[in-house]
């Protein structure tokens, strides 16, 4: 046994059953060695960004890590805007860095880098192997360190002479903690907060509040205690839809934040952090709660948020059911083709627990309302704000849960970031319809400039932000990787689109030209 089986073996054994792989020479041990473990998924990708978007999507939709694998520095640095999206949302990864062997380190080969020095603002736990010998147990250490709470980024660092080498074991598993519980003197805080005759609201973040069930005992609080029930702009993971107690969604804008917020006396954090501006403006606000306004951390991100709930609703006698969203179908939208419209048409065939991976920016919020009485799914935002995570995150939530449909809305500036995920949908035959908003500029961008102040920008400052000039084809590049598309321009020509889509399995994209 060589090391790189050590290690594939040893992966397996820690329960990692899936890797994203965009391999290079400094690889090719541990892609040998993939004949050897027949239960580790290996998935290519072309591109180093859909291996680590793929890996986050994975991570988010079964709770568990997968594996990257991916070639030197280069490629770590490829893949690294989906890292740090990863690492906002909390999503347990092990990366598998392929590196120069040791003795070759000294001549400094033209592919050689810092690749510590990569991963380290990506990472929580980074480690060069130094011996074959030792391979097996770095990546069980790996895993362990990923699956930490609320979930980490873990970096391994592969020397190819520790890949080839001679190894003696296949590391067990080792241990790993729950999420720490919550003292009871947290839970008697909030209480007091959410019941001396101020106005309050809880904040949520993390997969489990968020989910229908974690989400069903805010609920309970809310109605007991009339206290508001929020979760952050971009969460992660949530479930959303008819029958699951709906959360009131934070303003992205600043000052509407501001607003948003301004009545609060107090507030209680559940695996979030207090709410500010996702950028600075001149003139507006950075931090955007009232400044008399009360802070209490009920959980901390690596602590039990669920379990911190469901105590707080038994210490507070919160018993009584919330209301929930009713499914409610939208009529057959006509007239108007806008990102409302598509939701709206996208709700009438959206299946039961379907997921939404979501890099729409402009568009996302008129979808977003549309789906509100939909079927319930789940939505994956868009959480370290580094566009181009749509496709990949897609990629993965399909890997990870088959048995359900995934869609995919994205923006035509955000999709062409990594349309390279459109061949491995085509390779793994994956179950997802993507949905492109070509209104042919980047949108957020018009908007953001004006915000900054600028407010009457030039012809050079506006081509900045104009990608119709050349126009892109959607349907071609698609149908270039082998993924069934279409091009719809009216409502009525996406609504037969997005039914036909839906009905069949296989990738399938949809550009809505809104130009």
């Amino acid at each position: 046994m060589n090391g790189a089986q050590s290690l594939v073996k040893s992966l397996v054994a820690s329960g990692i059953d899936t890797c994203f792989a965009n391999p290079g020479t400094s690889e090719m041990h541990f892609v040998g060695a993939l004949d050897s473990a027949p239960e580790l998924r290996a998935v290519l990708c072309l591109f180093e960004g859909v291996a680590t978007g793929a890996a986050d999507g994975y991570a988010r939709m079964s709770g568990k890590p997968a594996a990257t694998l991916l070639h030197l520095g280069a490629g770590l640095a490829n893949g690294a805007s989906n890292l740090h999206n990863a690492r906002r949302a909390a999503s347990p990864v092990v990366n598998v860095v392929g590196d120069h062997a040791t003795y070759h380190q000294q001549y400094d080969a033209p592919l050689a880098s810092d690749v510590a020095g990569i991963a380290r603002p990506f990472s929580h736990w980074v480690h060069s192997s130094s011996s074959s010998k030792t391979v097996g147990g770095d990546a069980a250490r790996a895993v362990q360190a990923a699956r930490s709470a609320p979930g980490q980024i873990a970096t391994m660092i592969l020397p190819a002479d520790t890949a080839w080498g001679e190894a003696d074991i296949v590391a067990p598993a080792l241990p790993v903690s729950p999420p720490a519980p919550v003292c009871d003197e947290a839970v008697a805080l909030a209480q007091d907060m959410l019941t001396n005759g101020g106005k309050s609201a809880i904040l949520m973040r993390g997969h489990a509040v968020l989910s229908a069930q974690g989400l069903e005992i805010a609920g309970r609080i809310r109605r007991k205690t009339g206290a508001r029930v929020f979760c952050d702009t971009f969460a992660p993971r949530l479930e959303r839809g008819a029958g699951v107690v709906a959360p009131e969604r934070l303003p992205y804008f600043a000052e509407m934040l501001t607003d948003f917020l301004s009545e609060l006396d107090s507030i209680v954090l559940v695996g979030a952090q207090p709410p500010v501006g996702f950028f600075a403006y001149p003139g507006k606000p950075s931090w955007c709660l009232p400044e008399d306004c009360r802070i209490h951390y009920l959980a901390a991100p690596h602590e039990d948020g669920a379990g911190a709930l469901a105590a707080l609703a038994d210490a507070l006698g919160a018993d009584e059911p919330d209301e929930r969203p009713k499914l409610t179908l939208p009529d057959a939208p006509s007239g108007k083709f806008n990102a409302f419209t598509i939701g709206q048409a996208l709700a009438r065939v959206l299946p039961e627990d379907a997921v939404l991976s979501d890099d729409g920016a402009t568009s996302s919020g008129p979808v977003l309302a549309a789906l509100e009485k939909a079927p319930r799914h789940i939505h994956m935002a868009l959480t370290g704000g580094s566009i181009g995570q749509g496709l990949p995150v897609a990629i993965g939530a399909a890997v990870a849960a088959p048995e359900r449909k995934v869609v995919c809305i994205t923006g035509d500036g955000a999709g062409l970031y990594m349309p390279q995920a459109l061949w491995t949908m085509a390779r793994e035959q994956l179950d997802i319809v993507t949905i492109v908003f070509a209104n042919r500029e980047y949108k957020i961008l018009s908007v953001e400039m004006m915000r900054v102040g600028v407010e009457e920008p030039g012809p050079k400052a506006n081509a900045m932000f104009d990608i119709g000039t050349p126009p892109v084809d959607w349907v071609s590049l698609a149908k270039g990787f082998n993924v069934k598309a279409t091009r719809a321009e009216t409502i009525e020509e996406f609504s037969a689109q997005i039914e036909e889509a839906m009905a069949t399995t296989g990738p399938h994209l949809i550009e809505a030209v809104l130009a």
